[in-house]
């Protein structure tokens, strides 16, 4: 008897920095059920409860079964296969934010080989994913519910990790300037400030940035502005010019050009289409 079930949910705000779940859910496949090939614009984890399948990525195929777990990483082009006899079920949880690309440069993924054989802690895994699929919705408790228990998840998979910290590398420095940026964005604070504070030249924090996340330091800190910027539009009453002087920008004028380049509408737009968080 080959059931198959599909449970998933796709949030439709994404607005956390650090974290945020974009999707969640489980699966039982029919026999050869595809997905792919295509790419995803996000982090997406899957994590495999029994039955067998295939992943190919990179030009390479990884043979995959009960307890292994694998990684797509965005732009990637994939595509992933069920068994014809013994067609895998899975849960997964598509992600992405700040802390994402830190988080998961510390487990034993990487971009060269995405699998993880055979997870120590697989059921706690599966336990896990679950949970943040049964959190699922909209409204703001929900989205930071969920977010705790992917944090949780990564957690895990640190946990069962081979690799062993390095201090003071790029990644050690984007998490300080990064902490400083969420204590203090809301304040005139320049890329030279951050870098101060970090204890870099502007150009090594440059190189940090680059590696790490793929921004720069100034555009990491404008997105983390408009993100809090669009939290308020959505749950205050504030007005705009309130609003740019709450999260760091000098210049009501400079935030709405800042926010329309970002969001491709100005903020008072944005504020009449996006409803509050309930």
């Amino acid at each position: 008897m080959n059931a198959n079930y599909k449970n998933s949910y796709k949030t439709t705000e994404k607005e956390l920095v650090s974290l945020s779940v974009y999707n969640t859910g489980f699966q039982k496949c029919h026999p050869l059920y595809q997905w792919g090939p295509g790419v995803r614009d996000h982090y997406l984890i899957h994590h495999v409860i029994a039955g067998k399948g295939c992943l190919s990525v990179n030009r390479k195929t990884y043979a995959l079964s009960g307890g292994d777990s694998f990684l797509i990483y965005p732009g990637a082009e994939v595509s992933y296969t069920a068994d014809a006899k013994e067609p895998w079920e899975y849960a997964w949880v598509g992600f992405n934010g700040s802390d994402a690309p830190i988080l998961l440069k510390a487990t034993d993924f990487t971009p060269d080989h995405p699998v993880i054989a055979k997870t120590p802690y697989g059921s706690e895994i599966a336990h896990q994913m679950r949970h943040i699929y049964d959190l699922r919705g909209n409204d703001f408790e929900s989205t930071v519910e969920m977010t705790g228990r992917l944090y949780t998840t990564l957690a895990l998979y640190l946990k069962g990790s081979n690799h062993t910290p390095v201090q003071n590398n790029y990644h050690t420095y984007v998490q300080k300037a990064i902490a400083y940026i969420a204590a203090n964005y809301s304040y005139p604070i320049t890329i030279e400030d951050i870098a101060d504070y970090v204890g870099l030249s502007r150009s090594h924090l440059f190189r940090s940035f680059e590696t790490v996340l793929q921004v720069s330091p100034k555009e990491y800190l404008t997105q983390f502005r408009i993100k809090q910027a669009c939290y308020l539009l959505q749950n205050s009453s504030l007005s705009v010019t309130a609003i740019a002087n709450s999260v760091g920008f000098d210049s009501s004028l400079y935030f709405s050009k800042a926010f329309k380049k970002a969001k491709g509408v100005s903020p008072r737009e944005y504020k009449q289409t996006h409803p509050p968080f309930s």
